[in-house]
């Protein structure tokens, strides 16, 4: 349930004409008083004696008893509260009491017998707006500060005693959300998104990886937005405004928005900490550390989030925030480079965990330089093609940054984050869809490199997984993706590993008991951590047999690297 404050008004006659009327972007399905503050006002909808004006001249009655020059200029107070689209519909009885519920939270009926005077309007299913003008009987104004703050937590109240879908409470840190005029105009003007919304994303977009103001409000430029700098009589840059070039007000004059006002941590102040306290790269050091392909950026970026994993379950907290907010900027540069059949997705993952990525716990900048320069060869490596090693190394990274998105949500609900761990659990589930159409093809390869191995290999690399990992041994030989763990394991020793070591170092630095398909899991790992080629089409195969003893190839197609044994595509993790 959700209840949202809106806007203060100067005209109760206008407000009460919309709600009774015929409805602008959604029809007003029998428009009708559920409750007032005296329980006995006249309802323009269901009394045809009863008039609209009737009703704002009752609840601005004790307005006009003030002197001309003591009445507030914003005296209109609305509110609208709506239940989510699965909640069963609500009697009006129900709706009665959330409103008289509402109004007592909020300060504007607190029930000392003198409240504002108020009417709670219902012309749908699912959702109530109450109208109150701001002076009490007794001609006081209304202590409703906070107002939206006191009734989110009566909301959550509601919602338990009602058996209602529970929200997540906030804490302060959330993006502002569009206004009701910001999504009406967007629908007007064939949007998918709000002005605001697509903002967010480019301000954030701009952000990753940058290393200086020069950067960032280059790269706002190159995104083609309108920019706005605010500086000190000194011309110190103090902050900016972005607007779109088609987004007009009514005086067709371009609407700017503040970075603050897209999110708390893209004001001007905020956006510098990630860079305020790394040393300056030389340009030399950057040429010749940039990655030369997408490939490279997306090895780099695995090794990265794997070392931060580490981090956000062992490490400080100020550091794990900071490596949180960075695996954000990693996930925006691998959705913005990434090739068309994984792009939607993490686009998707990158947009849900942008709500996991801030908290009230202020993070201590520098120890995630590692992830933010993954961002950054994210961003200069370009865009992948979505084969080949390119494909390959993506999977790989999708694999560590899904270890890394889980362990945040665990550290968000062990700090009792409920909307971060909410959005990170989320994001997770996307970055599941974005896993299986980039490793379908390089676990394929895997999968029948393995199957062409000889039965001596396949029973020697047997024993050594028992031997290695005796608790997790069974399950990997059942799973389909154990043929491509096999050639891999073949791969590494022909390179001079010892498999077993590798093995072993694979599984003590993360449990993997949980995991639905561990062999995809160690592939990854073994892979990385051996400087394997992710993509294993391009070595020459090793341990195969000869005609005699050749494994025979299956006579039906094998299952979907990565599949669950309940035949749903998982990327094989741990949960």
């Amino acid at each position: 349930m959700i209840p949202q404050i809106h806007k203060q008004g100067s005209h109760t006659p206008g407000l009460l004409y919309y709600l009774y009327g015929k409805g602008t972007h959604e029809e007003h399905i029998d428009p009708h008083l559920v409750a007032s503050f005296d329980g006995m006002s006249p309802d323009p909808g269901r009394d045809t004696t009863a008039t609209k004006k009737d009703l704002a001249q009752l609840l601005d009655q004790p307005l006009h008893l003030l002197a001309a020059d003591q009445r507030p200029d914003k005296h209109v107070w609305h509110c609208s509260v709506r239940a989510a689209p699965d909640d069963p519909i609500l009697s009006d009885e129900q709706w009665a009491d959330i409103a008289r519920r509402i109004v007592a939270a909020t300060g504007i009926d607190p029930n000392d017998g003198a409240g504002c005077r108020w009417a709670a309007v219902r012309h749908a299913d699912d959702h109530i707006h109450i109208v109150a003008t701001l002076v009490r009987e007794d001609g006081r104004r209304p202590d409703h500060h906070r107002s939206g703050k006191r009734a989110q937590a009566a909301a959550r109240l509601i919602e338990k005693e009602l058996g209602l879908h529970q929200v997540a409470p906030g804490d302060g840190t959330a993006a502002q959300r569009p206004t009701s005029a910001e999504r009406h105009k967007a629908q007007r003007q064939g949007r998918e998104r709000t002005a605001r919304e697509e903002l967010r994303e480019t301000v954030r977009r701009a952000v990753t990886g940058a290393t200086s103001d020069e950067e960032f409000f280059a790269r706002l430029a190159a995104a083609g937005l309108l920019i706005r700098k605010r500086a000190a009589p000194s011309g110190d840059l103090l902050g900016y405004k972005v607007a779109l070039h088609d987004d007009l007000n009514k005086d067709g004059e371009p609407v700017f928005y503040p970075g603050a006002r897209l999110a708390p941590d893209l004001s001007l102040p905020r956006i510098r900490e990630r860079w305020s306290s790394e040393p300056a790269p030389r340009q030399e050091d950057t040429v010749r550390a940039r990655p030369s392909t997408p490939a490279a950026a997306r090895r780099a970026t695995a090794s990265a989030a794997w070392q931060a994993v580490l981090v956000v379950e062992y490490g400080d907290d100020a550091v794990a925030a900071a490596h949180i907010a960075a695996a954000g900027e990693v996930l925006d540069a691998l959705a913005t480079t990434s090739a068309a059949h994984t792009r939607r997705e993490l686009r998707n993952t990158a947009t849900a965990f942008e709500r996991a990525s801030r908290s009230h716990v202020r993070a201590v900048r520098g120890h995630e330089r590692a992830l933010r320069q993954a961002a950054r060869d994210l961003v200069h490596g370009g865009t992948a093609l979505g084969r080949g090693e390119d494909g390959a190394s993506t999977a790989m990274a999708i694999d560590m940054l899904f270890f890394l998105i889980t362990v945040a949500a665990h550290w968000h609900a062990r700090k009792g984050h409920a909307q971060q761990a909410e959005a990170a659990a989320r994001a997770a589930e996307h970055l599941r869809a974005a896993y299986q159409p980039a490793a379908a093809q390089p676990l394929g390869v895997l999968y029948a490199r393995g199957r062409r191995l000889s039965r001596p290999v396949i029973l020697r690399q047997s024993a050594l997984l028992r031997d290695t990992l005796p608790s997790l041994a069974e399950q990997i030989l059942a799973e389909p993706g154990w043929y491509a763990l096999a050639a891999t394991i073949a791969e590494a020793e022909a390179a001079g590993h010892d498999p077993a070591a590798l093995l072993s170092d694979a599984v003590e630095r993360r449990e993997l008991g949980t995991a639905d398909q561990v062999s995809d899991v160690l592939v990854w790992r073994l892979r990385r951590t051996a400087d394997l080629p992710a993509d294993a089409s391009v070595l020459p195969e090793t341990g195969t047999a000869g005609d005699r003893n050749t494994t025979r190839r299956p006579t039906t197609r094998p299952s979907t690297p990565g599949r669950r044994r309940n035949g749903q595509g998982t990327p094989g993790k741990a949960r």
